[in-house]
Order: structure tokens, then sequence, then C-alpha cells
């Protein structure tokens, strides 16, 4: 057995695989291939300990994109690094790689550019932090939800169906981009809503502020409090908009927080028999005589 193995080393050792000068055995292919095998797991390792160690301190502040953004590109370093030196310990000759610079060109004009530049536009919002995990945000494509995961190549997106959207990152880089939690962690919300003409304004605004308070996720401060604002006349109804501002809870049910503020505002006019107007038209009739047909003679 021993004998046999032998040969075998021997025999990848003698084994080569050239292209063009560039020329390499097989047993320093095959140790290339595990070398970077182990690079990638070690790689791996390292982006889950260090955000594992990151994320203790970050919970004091309250922000794990920092945690995230470092491992992450920890990660990059170490992949790079390794695969360099991978290919000076199997005798590769770097200066020779070169020589694929114009093939490399090549696949990237035909085909690669729209790899590349997801890359690169991944990179570019780890480093910028105009994108962190947990930002809830609504594309120009009309993807909405939270940011669980920024990838080489795309960013997972994760719906409040619970649906994952994997989006390029090149669409975060190039197109626009509502990012509702990126610093502000509150939002004002526009509630519209109608009631019927001859209604008392002052008890319109007190059941919409009652309303408001019984909205899950409703901030109340000083700098930021509920407003009814009147916005104009209708055809059948004096228009209103009820002000709330929202915690990031709430931010990230955008469509539960209005269903509530109307569900809420409808107890509160009934409550107070303030009529919620419906279309309507009034028929104006004017006396007259109508003209004869004459008779035919």
């Amino acid at each position: 057995m021993s004998e046999f193995l032998h040969r075998i080393v021997a025999w990848l050792e003698d084994a080569h695989i050239g292209i063009g000068s560039f020329n390499i055995s097989l047993a320093r292919l095959a140790g290339l291939i595990l070398l970077l095998a182990v690079v990638w797991m070690l790689a791996g390792y390292l982006e889950h300990a260090i955000r594992r160690v990151a994320d203790r301190r970050s919970r004091e502040l309250g922000d794990h994109s920092g945690a995230y953004t470092l491992a992450r590109v920890i990660r990059y370093a170490v992949l790079v690094t390794g695969v360099i030196w991978g290919l000076s310990v199997a005798g590769v000759n770097l200066s020779s790689l070169a020589l694929f610079g114009g093939a490399i060109g090549v696949g990237i004009g035909l085909g690669l550019q729209t790899l590349v530049a997801n890359f690169i536009s991944g990179i570019i919002l780890m480093v910028e932090r105009s994108l962190k995990i947990g930002d809830f945000v609504d594309l120009q494509s009309g993807v909405r939800g939270t940011v669980v995961e920024i990838a080489m190549r795309y960013t997972r997106v994760s719906t409040n169906d619970h649906v994952d959207v994997l989006v390029p990152n090149s669409e975060f880089v190039n197109g626009r981009v509502t990012n509702w939690t990126l610093e502000e962690f509150s939002r004002r919300f526009r509630i519209p809503f109608g009631v019927a003409y001859g209604s008392d304004k002052a008890r319109v605004t007190e059941a919409a502020l009652a309303a408001a308070r019984r909205v899950r996720g409703v901030i109340e401060d000083e700098r930021r409090r509920s407003e009814v604002w009147m916005t104009g006349f209708g055809d059948s109804s004096l228009n209103f908009e009820l002000l709330i501002w929202i915690g990031p809870d709430a931010i990230r049910s955008p469509g539960r927080t209005e269903s509530s503020a109307l569900w809420a505002l409808d107890d509160e006019l009934r409550a107070r028999n303030i009529e919620i107007p419906f279309p309507q038209r009034d028929l104006h009739v004017r006396s007259g005589r109508f003209p004869r047909d004459e008779e035919p003679s």
C-alpha cells in the first residue's frame, strides 16, 4: 500500500498542466485546491466569531450593523489574502497572471460586468453604511421589507409576509431607495379621513386624537405630538388628516399601523355620532313648460 501511494504521489509530481508559459504539477494543484478550501472555511469561521463577539458590545448601543460590516469586510480580506498566498505557495509566478488580464477583461465585457458591478456595489454599501442589517427599506422596484443579509452579489430583503427577495446590490446604488430607519427611528404617518358637512370640527379633532392614543407604537412627547389638520372641502365631506409619530416597531408594519388608525378613527367618530359621509349629489328641478309637439296636419 505504501508503495502504491508513493507511486501516486510521484505521478502527481511528474504530471504537469501547462498553459503557454504557465506550468504547474498536479500535486501542487491539489495542494492549492486544499489550501483554498481551508482558507474559505477559516474566513467563514472568523466572520462568525467576530460577529458574535462584536454583537455583545453592539447590544449595549442597540446597533448590530457595525459588527456585520466589520465581519464581512474581514472575510473578504482573508479570502483575497489566502488566494494570493496559496498561488505563491503553489509556485505560481504572480507576474505571469498578467497574461490572463486580457482574457478576464473580455469576459467582463461579455457577461461578467453585472457580477462585478454587484460585488463592488456590495462593498460600497458596507463601507458607506447607507444600508445596514435591520433597516426597513422601500425600493423603486416595489420591494419593501427588512434587510437581513448583504452578500457579495445580492442583498436579501425579508418582506412582512416572510418572503425573502434577493435584490442585486447594484439596485441599491443606482436606483431610488427609501430607507425608513437610516438614522431617525421615528416617522410621521398621515391618515386621511373625511366627515359630513356640518360636523363640529372641535369634536372631530377630539375624536381623532383619541383614536391616535389607541394605536400601538404611537409616540407622544414634546417634540412629536399627534395633530389633526383640515385639508380641504371635498365633494361630499370635510377632509382631514390625522398625523401621528410612530416608533421603530410600527415603522416595519406600515399597513398594520394604518389599518389600526382607521379602525380606531371609525370607533371614535361613531361614539360621538359624527357622520362619515358617502358620495351624494343634489338634484335641482326647475319648473317650466315643455313644448308640445305639433299635431300633424
